[in-house]
């Protein structure tokens, strides 16, 4: 085709790349149901990281110590852990119980190190969140059959 004849619109349309907020979304997504299996038992069941109470992984969330707000500790796993969905959408005081539980859980010095991490920038590359989200897939995939529990 000659270069001065206009191509048809079916012939110019492309795949557009994703952008980094729908990357973001889909990770959200996997991580939290990585999450949400990583902590859950064999039976189930899960114990909420704030109240201590044990549920079925059906009421859990993907509850952070450090709100999603802070980019550098929104996929860290040790600022993630599976809480009730009392706890974490509804309880105020809930970073109490999540705290003592977390610093049990992860040790003190995992901890500063999260304090720290949650207070400097971070931004994403759209590479780094497709990477994610393909690793997160596959221990979702790996943890699901692991102890036959589907999300």
């Amino acid at each position: 085709m000659p270069y001065y004849m206009k191509k048809k619109s079916s012939e110019r349309k492309q795949k557009k790349a994703p952008t980094l907020s729908s990357l973001v979304d889909k990770l959200d997504t996997v991580f939290s149901k990585y999450v949400r299996l990583r902590d859950a038992m064999p039976s189930g069941f899960f114990r909420c990281i704030s109240c201590g109470q044990i549920k079925p992984i059906s009421q859990a969330d993907c509850g952070h110590f450090h709100s999603r707000i802070h980019m550098s500790t929104r996929f860290d796993e040790d600022n993630c852990h599976a809480e009730c969905r009392y706890c974490n959408r509804f309880s105020a005081d809930h970073i109490i119980g999540y705290r003592a539980n977390l610093i049990k859980k992860i040790g003190e010095q995992r901890f500063i190190l999260l304090e720290a991490k949650a207070h400097q920038s971070r931004k994403w590359s759209h590479f780094e969140l497709e990477q994610l989200i393909k690793y997160y897939r596959a221990l979702v995939q790996k943890l699901s059959k692991e102890k036959g529990i589907s999300l």
